[in-house]
């Protein structure tokens, strides 16, 4: 199975602008940021929204000589010059240190997510990508926050689908964030028909895939093995299958989750629907771990992010690979680049 992570072809749309935000403070994410400065090879005009002075702190201790010039969204969007980071500035509230969490700092990682959402909702950014977020610390400040494909999703009121690629496989998700215990009750006929529904949608609208096929994972071992391991396939997953395929829908399965992933099914398939979390992306993280994105499907704007975790023992270390958010900008790029009319 070949798979590119974005299939469309660049148009002749005008130089687009596309937000950026930096994540945790004391992550990895303010230095794969500064990195942006001195890489040109996105034809894209990228506005990272952070602290300005979080970003030349983060700089000077990685000897870095960076140039920051504040964005002005009435300017129109222009290639970037080296050493130069446009920012659109958000102030933390205490300052940061290098691998060490500050809940104080919570609202500021939420506002930069928000601002860049709104920013693609008016139209002032083409795409947005996120860098990672620490969750246990901005639920500790007592945010509720479940994870950046929720929280965009209540601003632009989306029914978001999680979605990972890597060269050679997709793997979306029925159910993100959720501890396993509340995995099964989560999976119901509205909510697998809306999600697989929404899948075969944008894989067509944002990746230009004329009739998905979709691969869909039982929840229990053996897909259920017949009702002995479990009744969710025939009560649930197996009636909105055969619903979906009456509707013109090319959707193999329930299949075993332990046999899915292997090429007698993948050879086909343009995407693997895991019933939760860590039913899919285990796998698709030992096939390209650093060379994936995450990919929200169903907004009205585009949103794509790394594959990784906040790294705190590696900030300010110079040691972060900038792989999985280069490969987030270029997927962004090229699904903003994409014109619906040519389907």
């Amino acid at each position: 199975m070949v798979i590119f992570l974005a299939t469309a072809m660049t148009t002749s749309q005008s130089f687009q602008s596309l937000a950026v935000t930096c994540g945790e403070p004391a992550g990895i994410g303010p230095d794969l940021c500064i990195a942006l400065a001195w890489q040109h090879h996105h034809d894209c005009e990228l506005v990272v929204i952070a602290d300005p002075d979080v970003l030349q702190q983060r700089a000077r201790l990685l000897d870095i000589d960076l140039e920051i010039k504040a964005f002005d969204p009435l300017d129109p969007a222009t290639p970037d010059e080296i050493g130069t980071l446009k920012v659109f500035p958000v102030r933390v509230k205490k300052p940061v240190n290098c691998g060490q969490l500050d809940k104080e700092n919570s609202r500021y990682v939420l506002e930069t997510i928000r601002l860049a959402a709104q920013g693609c909702m008016d139209g002032l950014f083409a795409a947005m990508v996120t860098a990672p977020v620490h969750k246990g610390i901005i639920n500790d400040a007592g945010l509720a926050f479940s994870g950046h494909t929720e929280f965009i999703a209540e601003i632009t009121t989306g029914y978001p689908v999680m979605m990972l690629a890597t060269p050679g496989l997709r793997v979306a998700l029925a159910t993100t964030h959720l501890p396993l215990s509340e995995v099964p009750d989560a999976i119901t006929e509205e909510s697998l028909t809306a999600v697989i529904q929404m899948l075969d949608r944008d894989l067509r609208r944002r990746f230009s895939i004329r009739r998905p096929n979709i691969l869909v994972c039982g929840l229990n071992p053996h897909a259920g093995e017949n009702g002995h391991l479990g009744m969710e396939e025939i009560e649930v997953i197996i009636p909105v299958l055969d619903k979906l395929r009456a509707q013109g829908l090319h959707l193999q399965g329930p299949l075993p989750a332990d046999t899915i992933f292997t090429p007698k099914y993948l050879e086909q398939a343009d995407v693997v629907l895991a019933m939760y979390h860590d039913q899919g992306l285990p796998v698709l993280k030992n096939v390209g771990f650093g060379m994936a994105v995450n990919i929200t499907l169903g907004l009205p704007i585009i949103r794509t992010s790394v594959d990784h975790g906040t790294a705190l023992e590696l900030a300010g270390t110079g040691m972060a690979s900038g792989s999985s958010l280069d490969l987030a900008i270029k997927t962004a790029l090229e699904m903003a680049s994409y014109n619906p009319m040519h389907f």
